[in-house]
């Protein structure tokens, strides 16, 4: 466990860096020109057609007759909005997630290594379209637990862990992975990914609980629905940030772990390296590192 907030205390010390920030604007830029052109073709087709349903619907009609009823007629015509807006907030949070771990994942985890590990040796690197095809299918068996675990969701207390637990999966699949592919073995990613699983499923847990903060900012009022053009892009940011805080929590954890599966399996036979000044305040950002 110290290990585990050690790691923490040091990714949310790596948020603060020049080069971290800028880094997680590249993938925003990309999600939100994605989700900007996909709204523009789908968005308004999309509304009429829920809306066309959810009018004709014989079960919703004693719903809409209470809300006229209570002075609020203008939310039957926000409704729809709200219906697709809650149900693309999975699609948002998957794409974060995967354009951390392909375009951030990589620059990340050389910039802990080179300031924090430098004596840690690059083993064995994963081709890169290894670490897409890792990443698509850990999202692909996210889905499917999602979808097959929606009828628990109607129970009130199994849609507070259900959720979570499957984000918290996914997360330390991902990252992990990522974490780990530029200097382990297959074998030493293995044997780590199996002797850390718990913590490593636990810090899955917390970030996939962090990452129900960004869908905070669709609840402030229906004022929301008429901003989401311009909030749609802030909250795949504070989604990447979550994601990016989440990747420096895993890249600290498991270098640090694979440094000492190393040193212990060398210990028998080679004298310890000397040790490598190793304190929060060298970690600390400089206005100069970009």
């Amino acid at each position: 466990m110290p290990a585990v907030f050690d790691a923490f205390w040091r990714a949310v010390l790596y948020c603060l860096y020049p080069r971290v920030i800028l880094l997680s604007l590249l993938p925003v830029a990309g999600a939100a020109a994605l989700a900007f052109t996909l709204g523009q073709l789908f968005w308004a087709p999309a509304v009429d057609g829920l809306g066309a349903w959810l009018e004709s619907s014989a079960t919703l009609t004693v719903m809409w007759s209470w809300l006229e009823a209570v002075g609020l007629p203008r939310l039957k015509a926000v409704l729809p909005h709200v219906i697709l807006l809650v149900a693309l907030t999975p699609a948002v949070v998957l794409v974060s997630l995967g354009a951390v771990s392909l375009v951030m994942a990589p620059a990340l985890v050389r910039m802990v290594a080179r300031r924090r590990f430098p004596q840690l040796q690059m083993q064995q690197s994963v081709p890169w379209w290894h670490g897409v095809l890792w990443t698509l299918w850990s999202i692909t068996l996210a889905l499917v637990a999602m979808v097959l675990s929606l009828p628990m969701w109607l129970v009130p207390p199994l849609i507070l862990v259900v959720p979570p637990m499957i984000w918290g999966w996914l997360t330390y699949r991902v990252l992990a992975f990522d974490a780990l592919a530029q200097h382990a073995t297959v074998d030493e990613r293995r044997t780590l990914m199996a002797q850390h699983k718990y913590p490593l499923l636990g810090m899955g847990v917390v970030v996939g609980m962090m990452g129900t903060g960004p869908s905070l900012i669709w609840s402030t009022g229906l004022m929301t629905i008429a901003m989401a053009p311009l909030l749609l892009p802030v909250s795949i940011w504070l989604y990447v940030m979550v994601f990016s805080f989440a990747c420096l929590w895993f890249i600290h954890f498991c270098l640090l772990a694979l440094q000492t599966l190393r040193t212990h399996a060398a210990a028998p036979s080679t004298p310890p390296a000397a040790p490598v000044p190793d304190t929060l305040s060298a970690d600390l950002p400089h206005t100069l590192d970009t």
